[in-house]
């Protein structure tokens, strides 16, 4: 498979696409006001505890309070907790860890060589925990917000590095499984446990693979440098504010997905471009080779038909080029993902087209869930297969597909109604309100209420003002198409109201007011009174 990074970097937006064989795979998009937060460290207040929920919201300094699940409270806490008296007088652990900058954050902590086992995890997950509100505690980003729910935070602190992930209070040494090689996982924990200061504890990451001794330890010194700098501001800040900003992206994707596999990596900007090579002259000068600016007049996206897929993310619908396609619908609670035929329908064997149109959408569907960043639960409804075996087919599909995640993913067997089920990790918001926000008139709904029904609310409310007022003048604003749908007709809507209620109304067209609302004012008490006779 050909791994390529293309990066696009505007003065207002930075634009990292992950292409495998030449088709978009993964996409990072930073601007001004939606920075990447996973990995930020802050220093908070504890705003309150509930443990029916086990969990608790600390004050960080945001608009909403982080949320800090009992269970994302590490074993360290009262060495953290001592940081402030001081004041007063491997699943996967690289993925854990190093996801301060991509999508992996959250994750089970690894089984290392035994140190930690199933009792000790159950143990977490039940524990109580002694916080009181108003008590200061470090915690880290390792959730983005998502609509309106806040961060979510952990108080088990990582600082990812390119070789290592520093673990202050830890005390372990720990090598990610993907380091397969027992005497280069036996020279690297050696060579770390003999630089590593008293205290704390590292992971040992996939890219340390063959690195010497030197290259380690300047990784390590940097990392203690930065928890230093880290204790330092816990003693002399005052919390709730932010004490470590982690990367932004496009160091991040460089730091944690530049690696052997990628054949080449393309960048559009003169000044990011050295910063990279600079950066790859230090850790591995093996790369140099495969990195390039691009310098052409077409547009970098352009060139590598980048943009074209990205035009297709704002859609619901993906065509297959079976000439199916697939319905991809966010609700509050999950996704939603229809699978239809299309031309597919006509043919004959139903059994064996309807398997082949699964088998394709089951692909796409998996691209698209990783290219979005689609994260919570997903159900899938597939075409209705009757045979077993071809429900054990597009499952097991569907499974192969998934291993290029880096996210954790559950998925479920197909059900009788031909439904799939899985869930996938959500670390940030989805790559689509990069791009868009809420309509401000249907709020993301698409649907706006009819003409008619408003024309129903305005007459209710004039009954109901009828009822409880002498007044007889009134002044109405609608939108303009509502004002337009009140005067049509020889005898307009409107001219209808006022013999019916005998009632004066002088219609005031308002761009300002939403189509769906309206506003009445008194023309005696000069004031809005919409509001006083709302049912």
């Amino acid at each position: 498979m050909k791994k390529e990074i293309i990066i696009n970097s505007t003065a207002n937006e930075h634009r990292i696409a992950i292409l495998e064989d030449r088709r978009l795979a993964e996409l990072f998009v930073e601007s001004p006001g939606k920075e990447r937060m996973v990995g930020d460290i802050y220093l908070g207040k504890v705003a309150k505890v509930m443990p029916g929920i086990r969990a608790a919201f600390i004050d960080i300094g945001l608009q909403q309070d982080a949320f800090l699940h009992f269970s994302d409270i590490g074993d360290s806490l009262s060495e953290y907790n001592a940081m402030f008296d001081e004041e007063d007088d491997d699943e996967d652990t690289e993925s854990k860890l190093a996801s301060s900058a991509t999508p992996q954050a959250n994750k089970a902590p690894e089984r290392r060589n035994g140190e930690r086992g199933g009792k000790e995890s159950e143990s977490r997950r039940t524990r109580t925990v002694d916080l009181q509100k108003g008590q200061e505690i470090l915690v880290q980003v390792i959730k983005e917000p998502v609509g309106k729910k806040g961060v979510r935070v952990t108080s088990q602190i990582s600082l990812a590095g390119r070789f290592l992930v520093l673990l202050p209070f830890d005390g372990k040494v720990g090598v990610s499984k993907k380091l397969s090689n027992f005497k280069e996982r036996r020279r690297l924990r050696k060579i770390v446990r003999g630089m590593l200061p008293e205290g704390f504890g590292t992971i040992i990451r996939t890219v340390a693979d063959g690195k010497g001794e030197d290259l380690v330890k300047e990784d390590l010194d940097e990392l203690i440098r930065v928890w230093r700098s880290i204790e330092k501001g816990v003693k002399n800040e005052e919390a709730p504010t932010l004490i470590y900003k982690d990367m932004d992206t496009k160091a991040s994707v460089i730091r944690d997905l530049l690696s052997a596999d990628v054949e080449q990596l393309v960048v559009d900007d003169k000044k990011l471009f050295k910063e990279i090579r600079s950066y790859l002259q230090w850790i591995s000068p093996d790369m140099l080779g495969r990195t390039e600016q691009y310098r052409d007049r077409e547009p970098i996206f352009d060139k590598y038909g980048i943009e074209k897929d990205i035009q297709n993310l704002m859609q619901p619908k993906v065509w297959l080029k079976s000439g199916g396609y697939i319905y991809i619908e966010k609700t509050e609670a999950m996704t939603v993902i229809d699978v239809n035929s299309g031309r597919y329908a006509a043919k004959k064997d139903q059994e064996m087209n309807s398997l082949r149109t699964n088998l394709e959408a089951a692909r796409e569907i998996c691209r698209q869930i990783r290219l979005r960043d689609v994260g919570g639960i997903i159900v899938i409804d597939f075409i209705d297969l009757e045979e077993e075996k071809n429900r054990k087919k597009l499952y097991d599909e569907i499974r192969k597909e998934l291993k290029r995640e880096r996210a954790k993913v559950t998925v479920l067997p197909m059900t009788e109604f031909g439904l799939i089920q899985m869930t996938r990790q959500r670390i940030r918001q989805n790559v689509m309100l990069s791009f868009s926000e809420a309509c401000p008139t249907c709020g993301g709904t698409g649907l706006v209420q009819s003409k008619r029904t408003t024309i129903n609310h305005i007459e209710r409310w004039i009954r109901r003002f009828k009822s409880e007022s002498k007044e007889f003048r009134l002044e109405l604003r609608v939108h303009p198409s509502i004002a337009e749908f009140l005067t049509h007709g020889t005898i307009s809507r409107l001219t209808r109201m006022r013999f019916k209620f005998f009632v004066r109304i002088k219609l005031i067209p308002d761009k300002s007011v939403p189509v769906d609302e309206f506003r009445f004012m008194s023309v005696k008490q000069k004031k809005d009174i919409t509001q006083q006779f709302e049912a």
